[in-house]
């Protein structure tokens, strides 16, 4: 039996669980990202305002981008040999996610992108086990 892998995915974590013919395996892939980076509220019409913050807004986004890259990275990795992959979750990350394994061509594995709300780690099993039982 080939693996398949399920992944519950955001910028914070990633639930991985592999389906193969022992059964269900869980890990927990912990992201080092801090939450991503806003603009301060100064403007040239808002008040005071100084060409030294926008270097520093643009380092705290490399770092940003670094820290997921890295993130991302790890969670590829913990899939690579998958022959199945269902990717969902929240937000941005699942997209984020799959650009980059279809960067390294391993996006011909991924069988379905979904938008799901949070999820306690017994749902995201019983909807990975559920998902992979209607398609064999």
């Amino acid at each position: 039996m080939a693996t398949k892998v399920g992944l519950w995915i955001d910028h914070r974590k990633a639930i991985v669980v592999a389906v193969t013919e022992k059964g269900e395996e869980i890990s927990e892939i912990i992201s080092e990202v801090e939450k991503q980076p806003r603009h301060s509220g100064d403007s040239p019409l808002k008040g005071t305002y100084e060409s030294h913050q926008i270097p520093a807004d643009d380092s705290r986004q490399r770092n940003f981008t670094g820290q997921l890259n890295i993130y991302y990275d790890a969670v590829i990795a913990s899939i690579r040999d998958a022959k199945s992959i269902l990717i969902f979750g929240p937000g941005e990350a699942k997209d984020e996610l799959k650009e980059r394994l279809e960067g390294n061509n391993l996006g011909g594995g991924i069988v379905g992108i979904e938008t799901v709300d949070k999820m306690t780690d017994h749902q995201i099993v019983a909807k990975i086990q559920q998902y992979f039982a209607q398609s064999r």
